[in-house]
């Protein structure tokens, strides 16, 4: 017995791409990708919870590590609690945030999947490929933010001296580290933006190595401001580290220069505005040779008339 096959549709990222699909599609796709990510969120969440106190006592262990954090009588680090529920809504922002981490490759993935099809070919490989490189240059960021907060809070502690007495409060602590870890995660997406100018044209390479001062100058200021500590410490270590990745992304930018510029050698030294010159040759051109002449086209047969029952019909029926 022969079974028919079911031919398949199109898939809803072909029907998206070809701009088949109506806009209450488009609406029914995204609630049912909204609800997905949130599902994957609420998940995460409860893992989150779970992992809120781990993750609260190694954001605690640059402050625990000092010898002015520790108790003389129990030993143990000292943090103040100035409200009743200060540490059980920390744990729940820290556990949504270890949600969001825990869930980024789900809510991600719907991202992706709702404005990919109105991307062309080459833009979602270059999406790929940015999206790839931006997750470790994050976590980069976020482990230089830990080790400066532990060489800035040394210094911090020490200024005040031994006749006052410190004790953080645990939910200023838990915000100040962790804005520190954002704002240096978001620092170190900068090559990014520089290879995102070079890829879509508007800036070259040699544009961009040319704003090399420019780019330092603002790299150490940059460092001086989000640097928790006045020391040239924490400074110079984030703008030596945003400067190499500067520069990495400019070599980065030569490379895709050379790939672009491959059969255009010749007008290399030529302005945007200026118009190419054209090379003019003298040679005379040899006559070419003579064409014989074609023969007569015959005249063409006479066409039947068409039978009795055919004459209701015209060309189109």
């Amino acid at each position: 017995m022969a079974f028919a096959l079911r031919k398949r549709g199109p898939s809803k990222f072909e029907q998206a791409a070809d701009g088949s699909m109506t806009l209450m599609d488009h609406i029914r796709e995204l609630r049912s990708r909204l609800f997905r990510a949130s599902l994957a969120i609420v998940v995460g969440f409860g893992f989150g919870i779970w992992l809120a106190t781990p993750v609260r006592l190694l954001l605690s262990k640059p402050y625990c590590d000092l010898p002015a954090s520790i108790d003389p009588d129990t030993g143990k680090c000292n943090f103040v609690q100035l409200g009743v529920a200060d540490v059980f809504l920390l744990n729940l922002k820290i556990g949504l945030w270890v949600g969001l981490v825990i869930a980024a490759p789900v809510w991600l993935y719907q991202l992706w999947a709702f404005i990919a099809p109105g991307l062309h070919r080459h833009e979602r490989r270059y999406a790929y490929v940015f999206t790839s490189l931006a997750a470790p240059l994050f976590a980069a960021g976020a482990v230089l933010a830990f080790f400066v907060t532990t060489k800035g809070l040394e210094f911090l502690l020490n200024v005040s001296g031994d006749d006052i007495s410190t004790n953080l409060e645990v939910t200023r602590y838990i915000s100040f580290v962790t804005n520190l870890i954002l704002l240096f995660g978001v620092a170190f997406e900068f090559p990014l933006i520089v290879l995102m100018l070079n890829f879509v044209g508007l800036a070259s390479a040699k544009r961009l190595l040319s704003w090399w001062r420019v780019a330092i100058f603002v790299f150490f200021a940059f460092s001086a401001v989000v640097t928790p500590t006045p020391d040239p410490f924490g400074m110079t270590a984030l703008a030596v580290c945003l400067s190499a990745l500067y520069f990495a992304a400019v070599g980065v930018a030569f490379l895709n220069d050379r790939r672009r510029g491959r059969g255009k050698e010749i007008y290399a030294g030529i302005a945007d505005d200026e118009v190419s010159p054209l090379e003019l040759n003298d040679d005379r051109v040899p006559p070419s040779q003579r064409i014989e002449a074609s023969a007569p086209i015959g005249a063409p047969e006479p066409v039947a008339a068409p039978a009795p029952i055919d004459r209701r019909y015209d060309d189109m029926t």
